[in-house]
């Protein structure tokens, strides 16, 4: 089975479509699909809720279908540096499902597990667990998340074999592979693409059973987030 498409779009034809749940990898700019998004914003697709640690910035990243307005619900933990998603937000134009962090990582890879439901002590007591199972054990409170098992996961990896085998690099690991594993189909942005059995049994990081198309990108932007301050007379 050839799993190697010959550009993104290609490797989007035909799996995306409105109204779908989707996945996108990445922390920040942080090992983002950056070719794949940008396919999925020419696709022309709407009313998308996607699922991904944060929002992107304006401008790139998940930013760009926050511009096209191809989003209507983000499910994430921080959407802080996206001043697009804060205007959408407030005037009642995007929806939120805010989820801490830990809980948005497991309900991923429980669904790609095949877990449909876990109980967590994260969020008990506040707004987090209103609407939600909340369960006593060994004398301590648990609230009940469901797990996410999105139509399609965009995923960014550094390297694949031609088996969809992939290897991460670095902190570009972050949400991807519990991405990968969580969709129903798994498409993947990659830096290269080598034979299979290229690639040490230790360098997988990601089996391919869990991945079904790949496109390659040999030469993404790679942004990288900086902390500035601002600078005071006479310091």
């Amino acid at each position: 089975m050839n799993k190697i498409y010959p550009n993104a779009a290609a490797a989007l034809k035909g799996i995306v479509q409105d109204g779908q749940l989707l996945a996108v990898g990445g922390f920040g700019l942080c090992g983002i699909p950056e070719a794949l998004i940008d396919a999925l914003r020419d696709s022309g697709v709407k009313n998308l809720t996607a699922i991904s640690n944060n929002a992107g910035v304006d401008g790139f990243g998940l930013g760009k279908l926050l511009e096209t307005r191809q989003i209507k619900k983000m499910i994430s933990s921080y959407v802080g540096e996206n001043k697009e998603f804060e205007r959408q937000y407030l005037a009642g134009e995007l929806a939120l499902e805010f989820t801490p962090q830990g809980t948005l990582a497991e309900k991923l890879r429980a669904g790609g597990a095949g877990i449909p439901a876990f109980f967590t002590k994260t969020g008990v007591g506040t707004i987090v667990a209103e609407g939600k199972e909340i369960r006593e054990f060994d004398g301590e409170q648990y609230v009940m998340e469901r797990s996410l098992v999105p139509d399609v996961s965009l995923v960014k990896a550094w390297r694949a074999d031609k088996s969809g085998n992939l290897q991460f690099r670095l902190t570009a690991r972050n949400f991807n592979p519990a991405a990968a594993m969580a969709g129903k189909i798994c498409v993947v942005e990659v830096e290269e693409i080598v034979e299979t059995g290229a690639m040490a049994p230790d360098q997988v990081h990601l089996p391919g059973i869990y991945v079904h198309r790949i496109v390659l990108n040999a030469t993404p932007e790679k942004r990288i987030e900086k902390r500035t301050i601002t600078e005071k007379a006479g310091v």
